[in-house]
């Protein structure tokens, strides 16, 4: 009986433990919500710099929360748009003095592709036009924070940074050895000589197709930056390819000699020179200064109606332009776990529009390798219904290829930069079974049927070669679907499009050669190109979607963020686990009814 009382006693003080633990996490989790979502009073003061910190991903859809205040993590989400249309009203915003660019990019997901990092160098771009400094410091600089840094008019480096632009990179993890080690057998079913996705189930290194379409897309994305690059800093692209090659890590003095910086400084001396031009010399404040961030909250919209006059006749409502962000991986459902579009979801929201008389016209970001081919068809099936009733526009991110080409066909216009990755119109389908392992185990399978096929898609044995022929049927039926959508969307011949398919990824720049799209640009150019075929000038508003969460979508997210991340392997060890972990996570998209997906290349990390 003691024993008994005891561990009551013990249950019960263990559940007030667990339940003021859940409540002070939600008060947390409040307090730092209601922090975030406080409208502070935000002043700049005359001669601010706008303090651009690079310490962020910048993502195409707008973060529903950003847990960077809720965790130990010092990165931050920046949506896209936040970033572009705080730097173009700083242009012309009297109180702003000039830009400091400091920090290193931290990327995550899909976030600070090179396609969204060229509308960023665009802004900076028509920042330094209007005639106002661009000052940028760097220490231990990745070839994306000098990609945007070198838009500068003054660029300085740490006497011991360094930059780290050795050049592009593309590596693959293969586990065709693993799965033969331990018994998990891969059959394959696809279309397309490069539709390399299946490879690193059933290789054990690169096929030679697939290595020539990974190195020209490489050259085409790296001829794109340092040609960028050399713009800025008035040198060939020859020049800038010998120091990259000679040096690889670029030290200080290097850079400085090639032309890449201006000049090499401590941070301290930096920052006293912006404390001299912003007239706080000698002082322990800071220089005169507004976060970027801050100050996107109150700068002007080049959406926003104009502002009314005394006497004038109330304005008539504006038009409304829905952009919908497919950010992430397509899967067949509602998909509402991070990094994922759901095909029922976003195929129900582009209902929603078409069916909203005050949404003018749709602009569709698309950020995605691809995924799912019965949710990029429920999705592109919207698209095509939309576009009969009001414009569509597409607006390629970093990723658009595959399944995200796949949706994207059906438009009016297509836009995207030259180092968007887009095509690989291709499909594939992968079977694994687990018999050998389950029999290494002792564990043994048998049953009855009642047809031919009844069992087909087992995982308990290999398909057998009838089976298999029933698969690439229908992958066959699947890529032919594919190729006469795209020839029918971008009217183009069938032949021509069976010929640049193939399963083939492209770079923005040879797409536009081969018609797949219609002109570089961003989403801001998207948006604009959508007023117009809507007949706005510039009297409109921007909808985005998705939605924000609620509450409890919010905090359930939080708890399961906060769980992972206090999970997490510290050390060296992590990098390789969450390498891994990232490869073998694709496998949860695998939903598919049909088994069908058309996704990018397995692996294709661009650094």
């Amino acid at each position: 009986m003691k024993n008994f009382f005891t561990s009551m006693l013990g249950a019960l003080v263990a559940m007030i433990v667990f339940a003021m633990g859940i409540v002070l996490l939600g008060v947390g989790v409040l307090g730092a919500i209601a922090a975030m979502n406080s409208h502070k009073t935000v002043e700049v003061s005359p001669g601010s710099y706008l303090v651009f910190d690079l310490e962020a991903n910048i993502t195409d859809a707008p973060p529903v929360l950003d847990f960077s205040a809720l965790t130990n993590e010092r990165t931050r989400t920046l949506q896209l748009r936040t970033v572009t249309r705080a730097l173009r009203a700083a242009a012309s915003d009297h109180r702003i003095a000039g830009v400091f660019i400091t920090g290193d990019l931290r990327s995550s997901g899909y976030g600070n592709g090179y396609a969204a990092l060229k509308e960023v160098r665009g802004a900076l771009a028509y920042f330094k036009a209007s005639g106002k400094p661009v000052k940028a410091y760097l220490t231990n600089a990745s070839t994306k924070d000098y990609y945007l840094a070198s838009v500068a008019t003054d660029l300085a480096i740490d006497p011991y940074g360094m930059i780290l632009m050795p050049g592009l990179a593309s590596e693959s993890v293969f586990f065709a050895g693993a799965a033969e080690k331990y018994g998990v057998g891969i059959q394959v079913t696809r279309v397309g000589k490069y539709k390399s996705y299946v490879e690193p189930f059933v290789r054990k290194d690169m096929s030679p197709e697939n290595r020539e379409q990974i190195q020209t897309l490489l050259n085409d994305l790296w001829g794109g930056i340092v040609q960028d690059i050399a713009g800025s800093r008035h040198l060939t692209a020859a020049k800038i390819q010998a120091t990259v090659d000679a040096e690889g890590l670029i030290q200080p003095e290097a850079a400085a000699a090639a032309h890449l910086v201006d000049r090499v400084a401590y941070r301290d001396e930096v920052i006293a020179e912006l404390k001299k031009a912003t007239g706080r010399t000698g002082g322990k404040e800071a220089f005169t200064q507004i976060d970027l961030a801050d100050y996107a909250r109150i700068a002007k919209d080049g959406e926003a109606v104009p502002a009314k006059k005394e006497g004038d006749k109330p304005a008539a409502r504006p038009g409304r332009i829905a952009v919908v962000y497919t950010e992430g991986e397509i899967v067949d459902g509602e998909g509402d776990a991070p990094g994922q579009v759901g095909g029922t979801r976003f195929a129900r929201e582009l209902r929603r529009l078409r069916q909203d008389p005050d949404i003018k016209a749709i602009v569709l970001r698309v950020n995605s390798p691809g995924g799912s081919v019965s949710a990029s068809e429920a999705i592109q099936r919207e698209v095509r219904l939309a576009q009969k009733a009001k414009p569509v526009v597409v607006s390629m991110g970093a990723y658009a290829a595959s399944g995200g080409y796949w949706i994207s066909a059906y438009s009016d216009r297509i836009f995207a930069e030259p180092t968007t990755v887009t095509g690989s119109i291709g499909v594939f389908g992968l079977q694994f079974d687990v018999q050998r392992l389950a029999n290494d185990l002792g564990i043994t399978f048998d049953g009855v049927k009642t047809g031919k096929f009844a069992d087909a898609i087992t995982i308990t044995r290999p398909k057998t070669p009838e089976e298999l022929a029933v698969f690439q049927r229908m992958v066959d039926r699947v890529y032919g679907d594919f190729i006469t959508r795209v020839a029918d969307g971008r009217k183009l011949e069938r032949s021509f499009v069976e010929e640049i398919a193939q399963g083939r990824v492209w770079s923005g720049a040879a797409a536009k050669k081969l018609g797949l799209i219609d002109e570089f640009g961003g989403l801001d150019t998207a948006v604009r190109f959508a007023a117009e075929k809507a007949g706005f000038g510039a009297h409109y508003r921007v909808v985005e979607y998705p939605r924000k969460k609620d509450l409890a979508e919010v905090i359930q997210q939080f708890a399961e963020r906060f769980s992972a991340e206090n999970a997490r392997v510290p050390g060296v060890a992590a990098r390789i686990v969450r390498r891994v972990e990232s490869e073998l996570d694709t496998l949860k998209a695998y939903n598919d009814p049909l088994g069908l997906y058309a996704r990018l290349p397995q692996g294709l990390s661009i650094r």
